[in-house]
């Protein structure tokens, strides 16, 4: 009996202590927004009686307050509102709180000019299997299947692909030319006329030499042979002129 009256005489002081602590607080209805839309699951909590709500799924809340206490208004993406209530406040039918997005970094990606994304680096092919250009899978179709190879033969479809991928290694190995070596390099190094580049390139890659050095990337080797090449090339420019 002892027992039972000490637990209604806490609950009754608990209850008295509430009542005390909302006695002077008027029940406010507001309504949470971002960009215009309500928003629901806010966390809303008065700071200064530690009571707390949530907005419901039209912005929708009721809190007791009153002039001076601290409201904090937070959710996940939102950038955290903390606001004192002031006496206009309280005046409102609706006390209308506007939410922000929280804006999220992007970390800096540096892309390095040297990085590539291939086939190779992905995994999809072999890194050492031999490339094809257009002209050579041209050629390799005309050359395959049982019926393809005679009738192209004989329309002499099979020639023009040997001339067009003849012509596309050579339009390849001039690409290499022009981006190992700078116009000046010919100019001042090998004392090749600006006029006559263009035909001491092609006079290189009918060497069978260069060419090899050529396609193995071998700039020192290339640059040895084509040193060479044009001691002979101003050597029969001289002659003819």
């Amino acid at each position: 009996m002892k027992a039972n009256n000490t637990y209604f005489l806490f609950l009754l002081f608990f209850c008295q202590i509430v009542f005390c602590q909302n006695s002077d607080r008027e029940e406010i209805h507001g309504i949470v927004q971002v960009d215009s839309a309500a928003v629901e699951r806010v966390n809303i909590v008065n700071k200064t009686t530690q009571k707390a709500t949530s907005s419901d799924k039209n912005g929708n809340f009721t809190l007791f307050l009153k002039e001076g206490d601290l409201i904090v208004f937070s959710a996940v993406n939102l950038v955290t509102l903390q606001k004192v209530i002031v006496k206009s406040d309280l005046e409102k039918t609706i006390l209308l709180v506007q939410l922000q997005t929280e804006r999220i970094p992007l970390t800096e990606v540096v892309i390095k000019e040297e990085s590539k994304i291939t086939a190779e680096s992905l995994g999809i092919i072999p890194s050492d299997q031999k490339k094809y250009t257009v002209a050579e899978r041209r050629l390799y179709t005309a050359r395959s299947g049982l019926l393809d190879r005679p009738l192209n033969w004989i329309s002499g479809r099979t020639a023009q692909l040997k001339k067009e991928l003849a012509v596309s290694e050579k339009e390849q190995l001039m690409a290499k030319l022009e981006y190992l070596f700078e116009e000046n390099f010919y100019i001042e190094t090998l004392k090749i006329k600006r006029d006559y580049i263009r035909d001491f390139q092609l006079y290189c890659i009918e060497n069978n030499d260069f060419v090899s050095a050529l396609k193995s990337k071998n700039k020192t080797l290339s640059k040895f042979y084509i040193l060479t090449l044009a001691q002979n090339y101003n050597k029969i420019i001289v002659y003819e002129n």
